[in-house]
């Protein structure tokens, strides 16, 4: 599969450009600081962190191309038959923290994985998706999110980004707490019963799908007036982030127990945050609106499929 690894590496350094390039112009005030690395069990990558900007507090953006001898056990827990098999792992992975309360968090991972015995491929599959984490809630911006959502899924099947919602939602679940990380998106992983050409197509479509979902979300948000108010609740709830994260996230757990650069696995990780013991919104207040309505399931596009 030399020719297809190929193919889609291209694709995910030229995805990564593009982003950092467009986000880059849209925020105004920053640029991202390109850092090159390399994996000492084999691979590297780049990592692309903009700090300080006047859109983002922080953002990153990263790309990674690393294989190894024998998969970790992240890998290989719920594929036991690949236990011992050399690996190949590729993806660009992105999380932006804005400044602005009223702006929402976001993150968009697209990946190719592929284990490999006695040199010829044994399994290999594509995953990723994109998620959306406010801390004041707009039901117009969940919509307009899940509409972009559902308009990359739409040429693959009607069914599409029902599943894949519905597997975002499950996904981004802080069981310890009862709520969901956000108001979801897509996820989807192990994809290859289209076959390689239109699981390739598929993983297109949402990586290209990203910009025209946020972007427009943060033009309406970013000059939004804000207080203290908003920003010591927005670093409230960036703690969810920290906890889900650190305790859930098998991408991070993949990295980590994959040797991994460190640095770059956790620059997903808000700059600045805070955990506050026991607390709870004041009733009836736009706090306890995000809790109430904004961090469960819901069927966000009510109106019928155009």
């Amino acid at each position: 599969m030399q020719a297809e690894k190929t193919r889609v590496r291209d694709y995910l350094t030229s995805l990564q450009q593009r982003i950092t390039a467009t986000v880059e112009s849209v925020d105004g005030g920053a640029r991202f600081r390109a850092d090159a690395w390399q994996r000492p069990g084999g691979g590297g990558g780049e990592s692309r962190v903009l700090r300080g900007g006047a859109l983002l507090e922080q953002g990153g953006v990263g790309f990674s191309h690393v294989m190894g001898a024998g998969l970790p056990a992240s890998a290989t827990q719920q594929r036991p038959e690949l236990a011992g098999a050399a690996f190949e792992a590729m993806g660009v992975s992105l999380v932006f923290h804005p400044a602005n309360p009223y702006v929402p968090t976001t993150h968009m991972n697209v990946r190719f994985f592929i284990a490999e015995r006695d040199g010829e491929a044994r399994a290999w599959w594509f995953g990723g998706g994109f998620d959306l984490t406010p801390y004041y809630p707009f039901e117009e911006d969940a919509r307009d999110w899940h509409r972009a959502a559902r308009t990359a899924c739409a040429p693959f099947g009607a069914g599409v980004y029902p599943k894949y919602k519905d597997w975002c939602d499950r996904y981004f679940y802080l069981k310890h707490r009862g709520e969901t990380r956000g108001v979801g998106g897509l996820f989807f992983d192990d994809l290859n019963e289209w076959g390689f050409e239109r699981s390739f197509e598929f993983l297109r479509a949402v990586g290209d799908a990203f910009l025209g979902a946020y972007l427009p979300i943060v033009e309406r948000r970013r000059a939004l007036p804000y207080g203290e108010r908003e920003r010591q609740f927005q670093l409230y709830r960036r703690g969810r982030y920290v906890e889900f994260n650190l305790v859930y996230d098998r991408g991070t757990t993949f990295g980590l127990q994959s040797g991994g650069r460190t640095e770059s696995i956790l620059m997903s990780l808000p700059p600045l945050v805070r955990f506050e013991y026991d607390w709870h919104p004041e009733p009836d207040s736009p706090e306890a609106l995000l809790y109430r309505d904004f961090l469960r399931p819901r069927d966000w596009l009510d109106a019928p499929a155009p």
